[in-house]
C-alpha cells in the first residue's frame, strides 16, 4: 500500500537522481533511508528503477545493515516527476540490533545476513546446499537459521523448475561473422516453420535481440554446451532426429519472449540492459523439466520422456525467461505464498508469450504446457481456468496455502489472472473449452486479457516485493489498477472482484455510500491513542446495522496494538484487543458494527494505541461504508 513520507524533494532528487534501469545506480542515500525511519547503519542500494509515462519513477531499492544483506528488507520508493517521494512498498521495519556477532557457530558455507522477512529483524546464517536431485536438476537450496537460537526461519531454492517434483517419476541423469544478423528459417517441433535471426555463417545466435543464443548440451549436466552452428542458415527437419530442431523451439521462444515484453511493456530484456539469455537444451538423458539459473542466466531445457518431446514449447519458454524477470524486479522469494507468485508469474506471462506470438502451429490458451505431454496423455501442465483440475492446485486461496509446493500455491494467482482476463463460466477460446467457477458462486466478467497482463506486470515491477504474499498481491495489483485506469474505473473493480472471487479479501469498492481517508498516521511506539477521521456528508438518517470499517495498518507486531471507531457523538466501538500471542504483521481487515443508535453524518474517527513496547507502524488507509 501507499506510504506517504514528510521528505523534502532535495532529499528526494538525492536518492533517485540519475536512476535509470539497468544503468549504474545513483551513490545509495542515506538521507532517504533516514526517511524511512531506518538505523543509522542501514544503507539502501539500487536494484531496478521503472519510470512511468508521467515522470513518476519507482525505484527498487536492497538493504544492508552493517555492510551484511537485509533478506525479505527490500523497498520500493515511488515519487513524482518533480523528485518528491510519495509512498513505498514493502517492507520498512527498522533494523534493531545490539552487535553483529552470532551466538551460534556458521552452518557450512553460510553467510552472515540479517533475515527482516517476517516480524521484527535478526541476524541470521544464510546457508547453501548445493547438489542435483534425483530426477538431475540442479539444486542450490538456501537454509536460514536464527543466529541466536538456531531456529528455522525460511528456505528456498535458486533453481526455477517448471513442474514440483512429484510431477513425473525421477529418471536417471547422465553426463562466421558474429554480430551481423542474417534472416534464417527453422523447422521446429511444435510451432511449424518459423523465421530466425542468426549470426555469422551460421550461428543461433541473435544479434537483433541482446545475442542471445542457443547451445546444444549434447545430454550433459553441465556446462555452457556448443552453440549450434549450420551450414545453410535452413535449421532443423521438425522432428527429434535433428538436435538443432528443439534448437529452433528454444530460439523462437526466447525471441518471441524479448518481442513481448519490448512490445508490451517496453521492457529491453529479461534485465532490462538489452542483454540477452542464454538456451541449453538437451538437458541430461530423458530430463522431464526445464530450470532458469539466475546465477548463469540461462535456462535448460530437458528432451521429456523418452527423449520424445523436448520441454521447448512457446509457453514453457515464455514461463522459464520470466522467472529471470520476476529475478529482476520483484525478485519474489521461492517459497511459501511468495514463491506461488513467482510461479503463476511465470505462467501467466508465459500464456501472454504464446497469445502474442499468433502462431498458428501452437495458439494461445490458458493451459500450460499443453504441447509437450509430460505424463503421455495429451493433458497440460495446468489450468489457469480451474486450476484443481491437476488433481493438487487449488482454486482458492485458504491458510494452507503457504504450505503447498510453488507449482501448486501458483493456482490461487493463475485463477485470478484467468478470472480477469476472460471472467467466470464456460466458454470456448481458440478452440478450447473453459468452464472457471468462482469462491461465492457470484460471475466475474473480465476485462480481456491485454489489459489484466499490464496490471499484473505494473504490480510486479513497481509494488511486488520478496516477500509479498496474496494479500499483498490484491492491494499491489489493486494500486496499479488506480495508476493505469483510476480507483473508480471499471478496471478497479474488477481486480478488486476477481480476487474476492478466488477468496482473496479486502476492501472492495461499494455500491453504497463509501468514505476513506488515505493520509498516513504515525502510531508511537507504547505511546498515546492516535486518530484518524472521517468526514459523513449525504447520508440520510442514523448509520446501519452492519456499518463496513475497513481497516489497512502497517505494523511490525499487529498483537500490540488496540483499534476503535468512535462515533460523532464520542460513543466507541471496540474493533480489536491487544494480544501477545496475535504476533502477525500488519492490520489489514474489514470489521462489522452496529452503529444503527448514531447519526451518520459527521466526523467518525480510527483510534489506534500501541499498548506494548518494541514495534512500530502506521495507519495507512481506513474506510467506511454505509
Amino acid at each position: 500500500m501507499k506510504r506517504t513520507l514528510t521528505v523534502g524533494v532535495a532529499v528526494a532528487a538525492f536518492a533517485l537522481a540519475g536512476a535509470t534501469p539497468a544503468v549504474a545506480a545513483p551513490t545509495p542515500s542515506d538521507a532517504l533511508a533516514s526517511a524511512l525511519g531506518l538505523d543509522a547503519q542501514e544503507r539502501l542500494v539500487v536494484r531496478d528503477s521503472v519510470t512511468d509515462a508521467d515522470g513518476t519513477r519507482h525505484v527498487r531499492y536492497d538493504r544492508t545493515y552493517a555492510g551484511l544483506p537485509v533478506l525479505g528488507g527490500d523497498l520500493v520508493v515511488h515519487s513524482a516527476a518533480d523528485g518528491a517521494v510519495r509512498g513505498v512498498d514493502g517492507n520498512a521495519n527498522r533494523v534493531r540490533l545490539s552487535g553483529t556477532r552470532a551466538a551460534l557457530a556458521a552452518p557450512a558455507g553460510a553467510r552472515q545476513v540479517v533475515w527482516a522477512g517476517s516480524g521484527q529483524p535478526v541476524l541470521a546464517w544464510d546457508a547453501v546446499t548445493e547438489g542435483v536431485r534425483a530426477d538431475g536438476t540442479p539444486s542450490r537450496v538456501h537454509r536460514v537459521t536464527d543466529a541466536t537460537t538456531g531456529a528455522a526461519l525460511t528456505s528456498w531454492n535458486d533453481i526455477r523448475t517448471l513442474t514440483a517434483d512429484d510431477v513425473v517419476p525421477a529418471r536417471a541423469a547422465t553426463a562466421g561473422r558474429p554480430g551481423v544478423a542474417v534472416a534464417g528459417t527453422g523447422k521446429s517441433f511444435y510451432s511449424g516453420t518459423v523465421a530466425l535471426e542468426t549470426s555469422g555463417t551460421y550461428q543461433l545466435k541473435d544479434p537483433t535481440r541482446g545475442n542471445q543464443q542457443v547451445n546444444n548440451l549434447n545430454h550433459a549436466t553441465s556446462g555452457s554446451g556448443t552453440l549450434f552452428t549450420d551450414a545453410d542458415n535452413a535449421w532443423g527437419d521438425g522432428t527429434n532426429a535433428d538436435p538443432a530442431t528443439a534448437g529452433v523451439d528454444a530460439a523462437y521462444g526466447a525471441a518471441s519472449t524479448w518481442d513481448y515484453y519490448k512490445n508490451v511493456h517496453g521492457r529491453n530484456g529479461i534485465k532490462n540492459n538489452g542483454v540477452g539469455a542464454l538456451s541449453k537444451t538437451h538437458y541430461g538423458n530423458a530430463y522431464v523439466n526445464a530450470f532458469w539459473d539466475d546465477s548463469t542466466f540461462s535456462i535448460s531445457y530437458g528432451d521429456g520422456s523418452g527423449n520424445t518431446h523436448p520441454l521447448t514449447s512457446l509457453d514453457v519458454a515464455g514461463h522459464e525467461f520470466s522467472h529471470g524477470v520476476t529475478s529482476a524486479t520483484a525478485n519474489l522469494s521461492y517459497s511459501q505464498e511468495s514463491g506461488g507468485l513467482n510461479e503463476a508469474t511465470s505462467d501467466i506471462f508465459g500464456t501472454a508469450v504464446e497469445f502474442n506470438a499468433g502462431n498458428a502451429s501452437d495458439v494461445g490458451d490458458y493451459l500450460i504446457g499443453e504441447k509437450i505431454d509430460i505424463f503421455g496423455t495429451g493433458k497440460p501442465l495446468r489450468y489457469q481456468d480451474k486450476p484443481s483440475r491437476d488433481g493438487k492446485s487449488p482454486d482458492y486461496w485458504d491458510a494452507n496455502l503457504k504450505n503447498l509446493d510453488v507449482h501448486y500455491s501458483s493456482g490461487v494467482a493463475n485463477h485470478f489472472f484467468y478470472l480477469l482476463s476472460e471472467g467466470s463460466g464456460a466458454k470456448v477460446i481458440n478452440g478450447v473449452s473453459y468452464d472457471s467457477p468462482t469462491f461465492d458462486n457470484q460471475p466475474v466478467t473480465g476485462i480481456g486479457r491485454a489489459k489484466a497482463e499490464k496490471i499484473w506486470f505494473a504490480a510486479l515491477s513497481t509494488k511486488f516485493t520478496s516477500t509479498t504474499d496474496y494479500a499483498g498481491a490484491r492491494n499491489g495489483t489493486l494500486a496499479a489498477t488506480e495508476t493505469l485506469y483510476g480507483r473508480t474505473s471499471p478496471e478497479y473493480a474488477a481486480v478488486a472482484r476477481a480476487w474476492t472471487a478466488v477468496n482473496v479479501q479486502g476492501t472492495t469498492p461499494p455500491t453504497g455510500k463509501y468514505f476513506e481517508n488515505l493520509t498516513n498516521v504515525n502510531v508511537p511506539d507504547k505511546g498515546a491513542a492516535v486518530f484518524s477521521g472521517i468526514a459523513v456528508t449525504g447520508v440520510t438518517g442514523n448509520a446501519p446495522a452492519a456499518l463496513k470499517v475497513g481497516v489497512d495498518i502497517k505494523h511490525t507486531y499487529r498483537g500490540d496494538l488496540v483499534i476503535d471507531l468512535v462515533a460523532p457523538d464520542g460513543s466507541t466501538y471496540r474493533l480489536k484487543n491487544s494480544s501477545g500471542s496475535d504476533s502477525a504483521d500488519n492490520v489489514v481487515e474489514t470489521y462489522t458494527v452496529n452503529a444503527s443508535s448514531e447519526v451518520a453524518n459527521g466526523t467518525w474517527r480510527l483510534k489506534v494505541q500501541d499498548v506494548f513496547a518494541a514495534d512500530t507502524g502506521y495507519v495507512d488507509a481506513w474506510n467506511l461504508t454505509f
